[in-house]
């Protein structure tokens, strides 16, 4: 590639790697937050919940933006909310400002990723844009696996705010970077659906809010029970808009494909089941085996880094077994895998035996992430390539807040963090749910049909900035 391309690379490869890393960075620095903020279970929930779910509402909405405002300016100022933002995170004075932060830093997520992308293979040459994908994905992919040794190491040496201050300079040198090195592309007459953007953010935020007070005020409370109908009936009105919508968020049209459809289902259970678990599983190595952030984040790697090894090999399974058999096994494996860890916890469980279900896990989460956008796809023109893979990462991320919120809700269940057997008890359930979820995503893998038509050949359409 040019010296321009590799430049390019440098810049989008380290917006991308920064905002994946702090998908996960937070987790091992869960219990010191919350000894040095006071805070809540529920407070904790909302510290990962509130990136996952700015990032999954406005990942859309931000392609769009930069599809109509122009991508260069809409990525630098994502730059500059995200290193910003991380900046007022490491300052927090309480639990609150910390949450108010990291939406804000999903916020500026929810910009970077999609926008990376489009403007690196606008930067290559059409031959080597398989590579540059490739390498993005591969980046992105090391900054969540890296996230809780990251965060564990930085919280050891340090104090949790460095998980947050470390952002910073590297948003400060990719801002002048970015404004010298990438080329900049003319803005489109795309329109914005205003309304669509209203009611499902407020839809969702509905929903969660109403999921994370479980824990503290049971399901019957009209608090739970105000928000989570709130929720549902404003996402039933984002689903009327959108037929009615002029230039609609979601087409209506991309869910009548069952294959799709079905796509959207995996994506949400199986993120959701699974991030849930990590969630609780990151606190259960500090709270009740009692190992440093540093230790229980390198104990995480045999799990976090499996998916690097794997996802390579993941298109040649699905070539050779094919789609359905390779996402079949992918939820099965990790299904599998929670159940595993629900039969061993324990307070004083060997690390050893833990693990193997970790290497089963980090198998099945490689195979999904390398192969579940390919899987929404499959059911798509080529056309509509990018937003239906803007569609599946949204769903993605929206079922880690679900999922965190969900799981978080029956460990509280169990009064969780009252003791050390409280605590197994509280996983333990979680665990089984979260097995329950990644279940569904199996159940639907095995109701996919066989693609066919245009779309069976799926891949990334650079002409749009929701291909990621």
């Amino acid at each position: 590639m040019s010296r321009r391309a590799w430049a390019s690379f440098a810049v989008t490869g380290g917006a991308a790697f920064m905002s994946a890393l702090d998908n996960l960075v937070v987790a091992t620095a869960l219990p010191k937050i919350r000894a040095n903020l006071g805070a809540s279970l529920e407070g904790l929930e909302w510290t990962v919940n509130a990136y996952t779910l700015a990032f999954a509402v406005f990942l859309l909405t931000a392609a769009a933006v930069g599809d109509r405002v122009g991508r260069k300016p809409t990525f630098l100022a994502g730059i500059a909310l995200f290193t910003a933002a991380s900046a007022g995170a490491a300052l927090a004075p309480s639990t609150e400002v910390l949450i108010a932060a990291r939406a804000m830093q999903g916020l500026g997520a929810a910009v970077l990723l999609p926008l990376a992308l489009t403007l690196l293979v606008g930067a290559v040459s059409e031959a080597r844009r398989g590579m540059a994908i490739a390498g993005l994905s591969a980046v992105s992919g090391l900054g969540i696996a890296l996230g809780p040794f990251v965060g564990g190491a930085v919280v050891q040496a340090g104090s949790w705010e460095w998980i947050f201050w470390l952002n910073v300079p590297i948003g400060l040198v990719l801002l002048p970077v970015a404004a010298r090195v990438l080329a900049a592309g003319p803005p489109t007459t795309a329109r914005l659906d205003g309304w669509g953007v209203v009611l499902v953010t407020l839809g969702l935020l509905g929903i969660s809010y109403g999921l994370v007070r479980t824990g503290a005020l049971g399901w019957a409370n009209a608090e739970v029970v105000g928000p989570l109908a709130a929720g549902l009936l404003l996402l039933g009105g984002f689903v009327r808009w959108q037929y009615r919508a002029t230039a609609p968020l979601v087409p209506p049209h991309l869910f009548t494909h069952r294959g799709f459809a079905l796509a959207g289902v995996v994506a949400l259970f199986a993120q959701g089941g699974m991030f849930g678990a990590v969630f609780l599983l990151t606190q259960f190595m500090q709270d009740v085996l009692n190992y440093a952030p540093l230790d229980a984040g390198l104990r995480t790697l045999p799990w976090t880094l499996a998916p690097v090894v794997v996802a390579p090999l993941a298109a040649l399974l699905a070539d050779r077994a094919g789609m359905r058999a390779a996402m079949a096994l992918s939820a099965a494996l990790q299904a599998a895998a929670l159940g595993w860890f629900a039969v061993v916890v324990a307070p004083g469980v060997p690390y050893a035996v833990l693990v193997p279900p970790m290497l089963m896990a980090g198998t099945g989460m490689g195979l999904f992430f390398a192969l579940t956008a390919r899987q929404a796809l499959d059911w798509v023109a080529p056309a509509e390539h990018g937003i239906a893979s803007g569609i599946n990462n949204a769903l993605r991320q929206t079922g880690v807040v679900l999922g965190v919120a969900v799981l978080a809700s029956v460990f509280a269940a169990n009064r969780g963090y009252s003791g050390a057997a409280e605590f197994v008890a509280g996983l333990w359930a979680a665990l089984w749910v979260g097995a329950a979820a990644v279940a569904v995503a199996l159940v639907a893998d095995l109701f996919v049909p066989p693609p066919v038509g245009p779309g069976r050949r799926a891949g990334p359409v650079v002409g749009s900035s929701m291909s990621v």
